[in-house]
């Protein structure tokens, strides 16, 4: 039963990776800021080093995900409720993945322990922790990251005017052969042809300089690292969650377990990643590199003090939030595909508790 519950719980670490993995870095490829190949290393890179940090900076997310307050003590030392809460929770994660909607590992985790644990115990569930503990957090974190972009892009946006960079909008298309008669030879050259009605084709950069450098060039790092903090504030937060589930398995060495869980959210980004990158990239909401680069310094910003404060705060919730928010100052958020989103995070927790709930029947 130890070894079902380590295989379920890297399920669920590969389920949270190929569905969270690329969130810190979708602005960078929303933004046509880099590729989507380069995207996804720089995400594994720093997800894994959050991982890592996370052994020693995150524990007192340990307890509140081992399910204590939420259930009966007695029952967070049962295999069969930790195998039933891992595997319900990942099925959950997976499924969202293979359709495409980013939802939150967090959410999937309190519903799969809700679930399992009114199969096991019924009204011993304390629906007053739950509220608490994690539904407040869950539920404050997008309308908090909605907020934060856009004050975050409305602060960067005046700061741009003041310090004089202006936008510009180039049209990069390529080029076309056109037929020239030289002398009685036929000939061919290269035109450069620009195209206007395609949105795909025109980035719009910064000209001007900040502090003494391009401000492009000083985007673009900023959007690199902002990035990477998203990446890692999730690597931190999630991994301490997954890895609560292996608390009471004697079996298993918890610093193995770690490393495992480590490795098999990294795999499920780098394998499974590419729907939840293309929603969350390019429909959300359209963006420039600035636009972007404030959605992620707010995202990393909630999630990290989330982190260091032991609140279950989902980085789903506050990158898709925080994406919303440019969006709506900028005036060109997605409203029907944010709505689909939203649809799916209520979805979430039923769906978690019911997969869970049954396994933990069937199993007992």
């Amino acid at each position: 039963m130890s070894i079902l519950i380590l295989l379920a719980v890297c399920f669920l670490a590969y389920s949270n990776g190929a569905n969270d993995n690329f969130k810190g870095v979708a602005s960078l490829l929303g933004s046509k800021t880099t590729t989507y190949s380069k995207a996804l290393r720089w995400a594994t890179v720093t997800t894994l080093l959050g991982s890592a940090c996370s052994f020693f900076l995150a524990s007192s997310l340990l307890a509140k995900f081992s399910g204590k307050g939420l259930v009966p003590d007695s029952l967070t030392t049962s295999e069969n409720f930790l195998f039933a809460v891992a595997f319900g929770a990942g099925a959950t994660v997976i499924l969202a993945t293979f359709t495409g909607f980013p939802i939150s590992t967090t959410h999937g985790l309190t519903g799969a322990i809700v679930g399992a644990g009114l199969v096991a115990v019924g009204s011993e569930v304390s629906f007053l922790a739950l509220q608490k503990s994690f539904l407040l957090p869950l539920l404050l974190s997008p309308l908090l990251a909605v907020a934060a972009g856009a004050i975050v892009y409305g602060i960067g946006h005046f700061s741009r005017l003041k310090t004089g960079v202006t936008s510009e909008t180039c049209l990069c298309v390529g080029t076309e052969f056109v037929p020239l008669i030289r002398g009685g030879e036929a000939l061919a050259t290269q035109n450069l042809t620009l195209t206007v009605d395609k949105t795909q084709n025109c980035i719009e950069r910064y000209q001007g300089n900040f502090f003494g450098t391009s401000a492009q060039n000083a985007i673009d790092y900023g959007h690199y690292l902002s990035a990477g903090t998203v990446c890692f504030a999730r690597g931190l937060n999630d991994t301490p969650k997954i890895v609560a589930l292996l608390l009471v398995v004697q079996a298993i060495n918890l610093r193995f377990g770690w490393v495992l869980v480590a490795l098999a959210m990294a795999l499920g980004g780098i394998i499974n990643a590419k729907k939840v990158a293309e929603k969350m990239s390019y429909q959300i909401t359209k963006m420039n590199s600035g636009q972007a680069f404030s959605a992620n310094l707010a995202t990393g910003f909630l999630v990290i003090v989330a982190s260091f404060f032991g609140l279950p705060v989902s980085t789903t919730h506050v990158s898709v939030g925080s994406l919303f928010g440019v969006g709506l100052v900028t005036k060109q958020a997605d409203i029907a595909t944010v709505s689909t989103i939203l649809l799916s995070w209520v979805i979430t927790l039923p769906c978690a508790a019911m997969i869970a709930g049954l396994i933990f029947l069937a199993i007992s």
